[in-house]
């Protein structure tokens, strides 16, 4: 599960970069990026569950 939350954190961010340098949409990547954030703040709260 943690692995899992890194892997959709980086794609986020991943698309975050493509978009906002590439496709230039507007508010819908910087919604990608606050996904990732929170993917990451979570991982980070709960703790290694392993």
């Amino acid at each position: 599960m943690s692995n899992l939350l890194y892997i959709i954190a980086v794609i986020l961010i991943i698309g975050w970069i493509l978009g906002f340098f590439v496709y230039n949409v507007g508010g819908l990547i910087h919604i990608l990026l606050v996904l990732a954030i929170i993917a990451v703040l979570f991982r980070l709260i709960s703790g290694r569950s392993v």
